[in-house]
């Protein structure tokens, strides 16, 4: 199984850009066509987040055009904190899941070999993320009806510090009982986020966590407690979570941009791991 993770789009309304300077519109359709190119093609596509700007009906609409232009479903959505969950909800209610939970945008795929489970981590008017109890009680129950397939979580808000300070303030605030649930139901192999607009992975309970690049723009690469934060343009790229029965889940960074290449390797004859 192929999964390909696309985050933090940042849509906005036709002709503007996001923070006056990132084409977000231009960039994602980029990162759609990428999508749509690759050999083989994903079984599943998943955005995680941050879809739109400020989740205005219009940026929805230019996303769910972009979406019905490029992209092979299934595709399967959550909301992030620049989201405004019910015009998600209504733009987006054509697209599997969207509408299954009569609050969030929460949902589970049993369709493929790995069990996916989408979260809703928004907390309306704050940045950071927030699973209240009843999503936790929830996402345990919902683990518990499959305990023997492998799991991937998808998520927007990392539940763990990543130490780039600004981030970190407004990642999933209740991470430890997220965990403790996670924990709870070993077959989680993965949990998938964005937010952070950066590469990053760690272990949580037993399995990886891991947020993928944006597919826009990235924020500054800084481990200083008091930086303010700010973003660059640093090269744009998704995520491709290869799933096996004999590897499990084995994931690859994909940048979006064309670079020179391919060259063949041609190895020189003084190269000591050829053969005699």
């Amino acid at each position: 199984m192929l999964i390909a993770q696309l985050t933090d789009l940042h849509i906005r309304p036709r002709g503007q850009a996001a923070n006056r300077v990132a084409e977000t519109n231009a960039f994602t359709e980029r990162a759609f066509r990428a999508v749509a190119a690759f050999t083989p093609r994903p079984d599943a596509i998943l955005l995680t987040g941050d879809l739109t700007e400020c989740g205005l009906d219009a940026e929805y609409a230019m996303l769910a055009g972009l979406i019905r232009r490029y992209l092979t479903p299934p595709v399967f959505v959550i909301p992030g904190n620049h989201d405004r969950r019910e015009n998600l909800r209504k733009a987006l209610e054509h697209l599997p899941g969207v509408t299954a939970d009569p609050l969030y945008v929460q949902y589970a795929v049993e369709d493929f070999p790995v069990r996916l489970v989408m979260l809703d981590t928004v907390v309306p008017g704050a940045g950071h993320g927030e699973l209240r109890p009843e999503q936790l009680q929830w996402l345990d129950r919902t683990l518990a009806q499959v305990p023997h397939k492998p799991t991937m979580i998808g998520m927007h808000h990392p539940p763990f510090a990543c130490g780039i300070a600004h981030m970190d303030r407004i990642r999933l605030h209740n991470a430890t009982a997220f965990a403790e649930i996670v924990a709870r139901h070993q077959q989680v192999e993965r949990i998938v986020c964005g937010h952070h607009h950066r590469s990053i992975t760690t272990k949580l309970a037993q399995a990886i966590a891991s947020i993928s690049p944006s597919v826009a723009h990235q924020v500054e690469m800084s481990l200083l407690p008091d930086d303010p934060g700010a973003f660059v343009f640093e090269p744009p790229a998704f995520q491709l979570h290869r799933w096996t029965p004999a590897d499990g889940i084995v994931s690859h960074t994909v940048f979006v941009e064309q670079f020179p290449g391919p060259f063949p390797f041609l190895a020189d004859p003084d190269y000591p791991g050829q053969a005699p």
